[in-house]
């Protein structure tokens, strides 16, 4: 079934308000891996309270409107929805504790053909509530495999470069708990695909799948520690596209390309399997 261009376009959002605290701020780095090495002391910094920084992705966690595309008012076949793509660009630091705001609106909706379907961009402003200054937009695109056909689009955002065709440079392996999923979930996504093995069983999953946002943040986790020295200010951009999931206890390798100045590109391949699993990768470092 096609979707409504109007009514999904001009969709409207209440602004969500989000109190988070320390806690939540090292839950959020647990669940994508920091303190693997408990004696790192650039990772204890992200997990523990003394001289405690805000891992930037967590943004992808704070001032989220919900699950709106379940809404039966939407007329969007919701069982058939894929996380295409997330980029984020970092304003300012998080405070290590704090409030919120989130402000949602469908920047984009784009046919892609009946067959083919529909992406739909929402991008969220964050805001602390503190002074209303912004400290991260995030653009999530969501792909309706089942809803493309209604003949109305709007120009999509400009494409994610492929990564180049030689040797990156630089790697770097960073393990996932077989836990990870259960740890993540405690942050924004209960979705019992990650947690329930019958339920991954009838997706079509062999066992449950780690959450994308969980992917997203362990790759974060790379370029920071190989380029920034693990100052998350250093951060200034994270786009990229989902390509396959991730297995809690897969082995993450992020590869990485200097791309202009301030640019890298990077992806991520799971060891195991030797497949791409976030692809087109963009990181912009100041």
């Amino acid at each position: 079934m096609a979707l409504d261009y109007q009514l999904i376009k001009n969709w409207t959002f209440e602004d969500v308000r989000q109190t988070y605290s320390e806690k939540d701020v090292m839950l959020y780095a647990l669940g994508i891996g920091l303190g693997h090495d408990p004696l790192d002391e650039d990772q204890l910094n992200f997990v523990y309270e003394k001289n405690l920084k805000v891992f930037p992705t967590m943004g992808s966690v704070l001032g989220y409107p919900g699950f709106w595309m379940q809404d039966p008012r939407a007329g969007i076949t919701w069982v058939k929805l894929v996380h295409g793509e997330q980029r984020m660009s970092f304003h300012k630091p998080f405070p290590s504790s704090g409030e919120v705001i989130g402000r949602s609106r469908v920047a984009h909706v784009i046919d892609k053909g009946a067959d083919k379907g529909a992406l739909v961009i929402v991008e969220r402003t964050l805001h602390d509530a503190s002074d209303d200054s912004v400290l991260a937009t995030v653009a999530q695109t969501t792909f309706c495999r089942a809803d493309g056909g209604f003949g109305v689009s709007d120009p999509g955002p400009e494409a994610l470069p492929k990564v180049p065709e030689r040797a990156p440079d630089h790697v770097c392996t960073l393990p996932t708990l077989p836990q990870a999923a259960l740890l993540y979930r405690l942050n924004a996504d209960p979705n019992p695909l990650h947690v329930d093995p019958q339920v991954a069983t009838a997706a079509g999953y062999p066992k449950p799948i780690l959450h994308g946002l969980c992917t997203y943040g362990v790759a974060a986790h790379a370029i920071i520690k190989t380029l920034c020295g693990y100052d998350p200010t250093r951060l200034t951009r994270f786009d990229t596209r989902f390509s396959s999931p991730v297995y809690p206890g897969e082995t993450i390798v992020v590869e990485m390309w200097e791309a202009e100045p301030g640019m890298v590109q990077f992806q991520a391949k799971v060891k195991e399997r030797d497949i791409v699993v976030l692809s087109n990768g963009v990181a912009g470092i100041r």
